[in-house]
């Protein structure tokens, strides 16, 4: 697995994950920096960063792409905002406020806390913002 506890990146490294893994192919660093409005030269710095961590690959020029640590590690941070947003509209939240709220503190939440939530969900297959997906650690314990 790309993460062992879930802590292992920032919030804002999260939402650069999600984002390269919602594109098809390499993506620009200058796409990411215009999606964030942010600087390309912060989006090249914290790309060179992801890739010195194995979760990118990294080309100057070309863009950047999920290794295979990274698309493992993309699946997980999905999973968790998943489960969050889920787990909110048990206590009333509206699909959307669910997924705002989750997007706030989701990088702050532990991968075995999500595992033992998705356990007592019952594993469920369908969140508030698309499908969830399950690996095995989340399945045997």
């Amino acid at each position: 697995m790309g993460t062992d506890t879930g802590f292992e990146l920032s919030p804002r490294k999260v939402d650069y994950i999600k984002f390269i893994n919602g594109k098809s192919g390499p993506v620009k660093t200058n796409t990411i920096a215009d999606g964030f409005g942010v600087d390309p030269s912060t989006i090249t710095k914290t790309m060179a960063e992801l890739a010195g961590d194995g979760l990118l690959v990294y080309a100057p020029y070309h863009g950047v792409s999920l290794s295979e640590k990274g698309k493992i590690t993309a699946q997980f941070l999905i999973k968790r905002h998943r489960i969050l947003a889920l787990a909110l509209t048990h206590f009333g939240l509206s699909h959307e406020q669910a997924c705002r709220e989750a997007s706030r503190f989701e990088s702050y939440v532990s991968k075995d806390a999500i595992d033992q939530m998705c356990r007592a969900m019952g594993h469920p297959n369908k969140g508030v913002c698309g499908d969830i997906t399950h690996d095995d650690s989340c399945l045997e314990g």
